[in-house]
């Protein structure tokens, strides 16, 4: 008799799952064509631009309407009661409409006083700027951060990418001012394009025969490795997009220090493998509708600090070259919320970047330009790559023994871009 009870429990829970189930689906449905209907752009680098963007009044509108309804509907639906794909749009549609509905009232504030000409100073010099740049940069970083937060986070980052910068010099021997001295003699530059290709193609050729070494098997679609060809991209030593790996190599000779970080940030284990496997991930038609930089820039940037497992980073001068890119990125955070927050001038922001980095000062006011044009953006490589040394860190020491890193990678790219807080779900479950 408790046997027949149990069993037709189980099917009566079951079957209002099974209700439950569909309901959702359709919710979710309708939440996708909602969203698609209301064409709102992707996030702008630049500011300006994306202010400029900004709907008429009716739009907004148009839009509070939507997420408002979206965000009361996930009232009527019990989590527990979702499968696992449902309870991933759940999440999704809800941290959409919140950030949505916080990036609306801005935008009906905004509209009352909409200025003629945008001022291009900073996000900082526009109407509520201060207000517009806390919510930048939540949208930008994948999670639910406040500017002084990242400020201090920050500092801590200048703080420990020093601390390897130092510890290379010191294996080096050399002093201080001689170490710097070095780093700028013509050994570390390379002018013949070829000998840069062969340099990339010997770099790809050990991190794929290590590869193996920390993650699980996973065919890699061919990448080419090309000279850019862009002038627009020329600031930067390289970029990824469409199965080829571009470095940047015009009218200056070629900095050596460059091939291990930049080719594994930008194509193994950095971006071409997360894109490969994000092609290969059955993902639903909410989660198709975002993509999510904090978590993608945040993982090419952990990707740089597998390189000696990797196989590369075999002299100190070469890992030096990451955290020679690491403390301009470390240092862009701070920066980036003194110009874009606490209203530094630039000539703050050029004292700090003196103050932290040695031997680069030829960079420094472009990135203090870009800060201001782009605010937040610069947050994502590190905020992302930090969580997820951290996570890392924390189950080596919670699984000891039973620690499998080829695992751990796989629950941080198993399930597609998401929000940094539900890709460290997937890490934990």
């Amino acid at each position: 008799m408790k046997t027949l009870l149990f069993c037709a429990g189980f099917f009566m829970l079951s079957f209002f799952d099974a209700r439950a189930q569909q309901k959702f689906d359709a919710f979710s449905a309708r939440f996708v064509s909602g969203y698609t209907a209301l064409n709102l752009p992707q996030p702008e680098l630049s500011y300006v631009s994306g202010l400029e963007h900004i709907g008429t009044e009716t739009a907004i509108q148009k839009q509070e309407e939507f997420f408002k309804w979206a965000d009361t509907g996930l009232s009527n639906f019990k989590v527990e009661a979702l499968s696992p794909s449902q309870k991933i749009d759940y999440e999704l549609i809800k941290y959409e409409c919140k950030l949505n509905l916080e990036r609306l009232v801005l935008e009906q504030e905004w509209i009352k006083y909409r200025p003629v000409k945008i001022s291009t100073g900073g996000i900082i010099t526009v109407p509520d700027g201060k207000a517009w740049y806390a919510y930048l940069l939540k949208r930008w970083v994948s999670a639910d951060v406040t500017p002084d937060e990242i400020y201090k986070f920050g500092l801590g980052e200048v703080s420990r990418v020093q601390q390897h910068i130092e510890s290379v010099r010191q294996q080096t021997g050399l002093s201080e001012d001689a170490f710097y001295k070095h780093l700028n003699d013509p050994e570390f530059f390379e002018r013949d394009p070829k000998l840069v290709q062969q340099s990339f193609e010997r770099t790809r050729a050990i991190i794929y025969s290590n590869l193996p070494k920390l993650f699980n098997d996973f065919e890699i679609p061919d990448l080419k490795i090309k000279a850019g060809e862009s002038k627009q991209l020329a600031q930067t030593p390289g970029y990824y997009d469409n199965n080829t790996f571009y470095y940047n190599l015009f009218d200056k000779p070629y900095n050596k220090r460059q091939y291990d970080w930049l080719f594994i940030h930008e194509a193994v284990p950095g971006h071409h493998y997360q894109s490969s496997i994000e092609s290969k991930t059955k993902t639903s038609a909410v989660q198709q509708l975002f993509y999510y930089m904090g978590f993608a820039e945040g993982w090419g940037a952990y990707a740089e600090e597998l390189g000696k497992q990797l196989g590369v980073y075999q002299t100190p001068y070469d890992e030096l070259g990451k955290w020679e890119w690491d403390i301009v990125r470390s240092v862009r955070v701070p920066l980036d919320v003194g110009l874009n927050y606490y209203g530094w001038t630039d000539e703050q922001a050029l004292a700090f970047w003196k103050k932290n980095i040695r031997n680069q000062d030829d960079i420094a006011l472009r990135e203090i330009a870009r800060i201001r044009r782009w605010p937040a953006q610069v947050v994502t490589y590190k905020y992302g790559a930090l969580l997820i040394l951290h996570w890392k860190e924390e189950l080596q020491k919670k699984q000891g023994r039973d620690f499998n890193i080829k695992d751990f990678h796989s629950r941080v790219q198993d399930h597609g871009s998401l929000p940094l807080f539900m890709v460290k779900e997937n890490v934990f479950r």
